[in-house]
């Protein structure tokens, strides 16, 4: 189970908003590179200013981050504009921005700096796993159980938590341990799951 399941209903939602920024002439890219920059601009602002009211913006960008995310692609897929740059912006977008939103996190926690970069890397190599389902003939692979939209929930959770007032601790160290195990069963998913699809679709023989 994955809050990327939710994904359809979303741009059901959306798709009147959709229609009416392709009908302005907005563009896929120019909305996947909107979100990236902002994106980046508050993660920066977020580690030089680590203020915790502050905080309460990263549920906020995440919730309008990922309506962004789903506009994009709808563009993309129902509006004519899928194209070669688009797919690169996408992915490389998409994880440069998750960089930018989890560091600030690492460097409020008193434990160091290594627990929370852990999870920054297993979440980097996770999208790394589905994107490479690609070069086998699979889809793109977006297995949970933690993949981009949920981690988007778990730390504008964190975010909220850091808002009022919450502070990290030794019990960091435990939160960031789960998170990295949940992380790395989501790779294995996803790579498990690209090698069957390969395989069912005859493009690769058994080894």
């Amino acid at each position: 189970m994955s809050v990327y399941q939710l994904k359809s209903r979303f741009q059901n939602i959306l798709r009147p908003l959709v229609r009416a920024l392709a009908a302005r002439g907005v563009t896929a890219n120019q909305v996947t590179s909107v979100a990236a920059a902002v994106s980046v601009a508050l993660g920066l602002f977020l580690s030089i200013v680590p203020l915790p009211q502050w905080f309460l913006m990263v549920p906020v960008w995440f919730l309008l981050r990922m309506g962004l995310n789903a506009i994009d692609g709808m563009l993309a897929r129902e509006h004519g504009q899928k194209s070669i740059l688009g797919a690169y912006l996408n992915e490389i977008g998409d994880v440069v921005s998750d960089i930018a939103l989890y560091l600030p996190f690492a460097l409020i926690d008193p434990n160091g700096l290594m627990p929370a970069m852990a999870v920054i890397f297993l979440s980097v190599l996770t999208e790394f796993a589905g994107i490479l389902s690609q070069t086998v003939g699979a889809s793109r692979r977006y297995d949970g159980p933690l993949g981009k939209s949920d981690r988007a929930v778990l730390f504008g959770a964190l975010g909220v938590f850091v808002a009022v007032g919450g502070t990290f601790a030794t019990w960091t160290v435990w939160l960031w341990a789960v998170v990295a195990l949940l992380l790395i069963w989501t790779i294995i998913n996803r790579i498990s799951a690209g090698i069957r699809e390969a395989r069912m679709a005859g493009r690769w023989e058994r080894s």
